[in-house]
């Protein structure tokens, strides 16, 4: 029944004009409205609760208010109304839960997009064939990692991203046996195959642990936010994430030359590292310094350790941060830049957080969104 034939049918009810055929369509509608009522689907009890006592709290005002003759027809108008808006109400919130959900199930998945710029999620420890638009065969994912053949049929430059939210890591063997370990809150941009005569080229943000194949021919190049990494076939440990001071480079073995860059691809300055030795790029001043360090202590993480040796605590806490997907307010400033040594295996955050409170007098607690407030 339409709106205004539901009116008309209405005012004569009440001035009393209405047909025994006009009556009996008028009832039909009552019963259907009452059933669909019935029939409605609540997302649970408590939700059912909540509506039917709105919709009685609406019929009692209106039948309070209402005369005899119009009585009856006023509470279907109530119910129709008060129905027609939760239904509204409904479906926005539907849209808006659906969107909420997909778009938390993105944040929290590894993630592949494609050169076309469609994505993946990429579920953990599956085993599925990776293909482009034309269905050619890229290579396929093994457990909890992706390796990429090199398939002639691939004849230009393409690019693949892959994101690895915090909480997780993830491994990648490229086109040319090159592997690439990812840490958690970091993203890799590469060439699903490096063509012939061509250098090697990959884009990181975050942190990874790279282990090179030797191709003299093709130089291997890791470019960050304002420092690329140049090497022939090396082990190293690349920590870049846009929110840290500096860019660390660790060198297991081999070579690496570091250089900063700036605008037009201008190479501003270059240091050679050993191995043993771990560069930092200063991202404000774009000086590169060089220490020895024990290179055991930033490679742990890929073991599910966490190390820290005289690091500050606004360092630490964003090292928990990525390592357990957490968030962490600190509201004692004076922690910020005191320096602290710890060492954790596999423990749950609350643990470390109890072994930083007996340990260094570090006082926390959860708040009402699971949010760790540090005093």
């Amino acid at each position: 029944m339409k709106e205004r034939d539901f009116r008309r049918l209405l005012d004569k009810s009440v001035d009393s004009t209405i047909s025994e055929n006009e009556s009996q369509l008028l009832n039909k509608f009552e019963e259907e409205l009452i059933s669909r009522e019935n029939n409605f689907p609540f997302q649970g009890d408590s939700d059912k609760k909540r509506i039917k006592k709105a919709l009685w709290n609406r019929i009692v005002f209106k039948t309070m208010h209402a005369n005899n003759t119009l009585r009856k027809w006023r509470v279907v108008a109530s119910i129709a109304a008060t129905l027609v808006c939760f239904l509204l109400i409904k479906n926005f919130y539907f849209q808006v839960s659906s969107q909420f959900v997909k778009n938390t199930m993105i944040n929290n998945a590894i993630t592949l997009e494609l050169e076309d710029g469609s994505l993946r999620i990429i579920e953990e420890n599956g085993s599925v064939l990776l293909t482009d638009k034309n269905g050619i065969v890229l290579g396929q994912q093994i457990g909890n990692g992706l390796v990429y053949s090199n398939n002639e049929e691939v004849d230009e430059l393409r690019y693949n991203k892959l994101t690895v939210p915090f909480g997780k890591t993830f491994e990648l063997k490229l086109s040319d046996g090159s592997k690439v370990h990812l840490n958690s809150g970091s993203s890799l941009k590469y060439p699903v195959k490096f063509l012939k005569n061509q250098e090697r080229i990959i884009f990181i943000t975050g942190e990874a642990f790279l282990d090179v194949s030797k191709d003299s021919l093709r130089p291997f190049i890791v470019n960050t936010n304002k420092m690329s990494v140049r090497v022939l076939g090396t082990k190293f440990n690349l920590s870049a994430y846009p929110e840290d001071d500096t860019s660390d480079v660790v060198l297991i073995e081999g070579a690496v030359s570091l250089y900063a860059i700036k605008e037009n691809n201008f190479i501003q300055n270059s240091v050679l590292l050993n191995p043993g030795f771990k560069g930092s790029f200063d991202k404000k001043s774009n000086e590169i310094t060089t220490d020895p360090v024990l290179t055991s202590l930033y490679t742990s993480w890929m073991n599910g350790e966490l190390i820290f040796r005289n690091m500050t605590f606004n360092n630490i806490t964003k090292k928990l941060e990525r390592h357990y997907n957490v968030s962490i307010v600190n509201q004692n400033k004076e922690l910020e830049s005191k320096k602290f040594n710890a060492n954790f295996g596999n423990e749950s955050i609350g643990k470390v957080l109890q072994e930083l409170k007996v340990n260094y007098g570090i006082d926390f607690e959860f708040n009402e969104r699971g949010d760790i407030i540090i005093h």
